[in-house]
């Protein structure tokens, strides 16, 4: 009995330490909507080569994130990382505000 505990045991602590081998993802994003409150939603535009005729597309992926202080404005670059799900879309959290928008 006491075998199946250590290695129960032992297996946990496998995983704990895989899950502290992983990195979470840090995006660089520009805030596009700050309506609401303690979340804001920014694009990362990125380019793709079109399969056949070669010529470069814009693609643009919308990520929602939390903002615990409001800090983010409209326009901001903003630096997000990965996290636990918030909510039904919020899987990102505000680490900070690299350049303040031109007013």
């Amino acid at each position: 009995m006491s075998e199946v505990k250590s290695k129960k045991k032992l297996h946990s602590d496998q995983s704990a330490e895989r899950a502290a081998e992983k990195k979470a993802k840090v995006i660089r994003c520009v805030v596009t909507s700050d309506s609401m409150s303690k979340s804001r939603i920014g694009i990362v535009e990125r380019l793709v080569k079109h399969a056949r005729y070669g010529k470069y597309i814009r693609r643009k992926t919308k990520f929602m994130f939390h903002d615990e202080d409001n800090t983010s404005k409209l326009g901001d670059q903003v630096l997000i990382r990965e996290t636990r799900p918030l909510s039904c879309r919020k899987r990102f959290m505000l680490v900070d505000v690299v350049e303040r928008a031109k007013e």
